[in-house]
């Protein structure tokens, strides 16, 4: 595969985030909620060009000194870039550019293309499953199931072809995204 299919991504997936941030309900005004997209950065522990070195999502709330870790730690830290982020309960902070965040997000969506490795899903699902405050989902485009599961546990399956739900009662509308049969 070239560079240039490596770095892009479908129609489809720029319009199922659009509709992820436009399609948002359960939630009283956007000003309950933090929503970061693909171009956001993720920071965690742990590198994953080290084999034997477990990875995890930062718990800000476990975190004694949150200025110090702000100001010298978050810059130096590896980093994912989900397709789609939202904070609302649990606590995160952003570096002073406000370019990486660190936190344990309430939600985490992953929109998988031709292009995403199977080492690459492996090890994003790795590490959002430390967060055991986090629910994450997982689109495939060809298909209408989203694959949800809460830190390690999986939940149960849901369908674009109905309204998507969290565990927190945040519902998302993509129903419109949902393939024909």
């Amino acid at each position: 595969m070239d560079a240039y299919m490596q770095m892009s991504t479908t129609r489809k997936h720029n319009k199922i985030i659009n509709e992820l941030v436009r399609k948002i309900s359960g939630v009283d005004s956007f000003d309950d909620v933090d929503i970061l997209t693909s171009e956001c950065a993720l920071a965690h522990w742990g590198s994953k060009r080290k084999s034997n070195e477990i990875c995890r999502l930062v718990d800000i709330g476990a975190l004694e000194n949150i200025g110090h870790f702000k100001k010298t730690t978050i810059n130096h830290l590896e980093y994912v870039q989900p397709d789609f982020v939202l904070f609302k309960n649990n606590p995160f902070v952003a570096n002073e550019f406000e370019t990486v965040t660190a936190g344990c997000p309430d939600l985490v969506i992953e929109i998988w293309s031709e292009g995403n490795s199977d080492a690459e899903k492996e090890f994003k699902f790795n590490l959002y499953s430390t967060g055991g405050k986090t629910e994450h989902w997982y689109i495939e485009q060809g298909s209408n199931e989203v694959a949800c599961f809460f830190g390690e546990k999986k939940l149960p399956a849901q369908s674009l072809e109905n309204i998507l739900a969290t565990s927190g009662k945040i519902e998302f509308d993509l129903r419109k995204m949902a393939l024909k049969n």
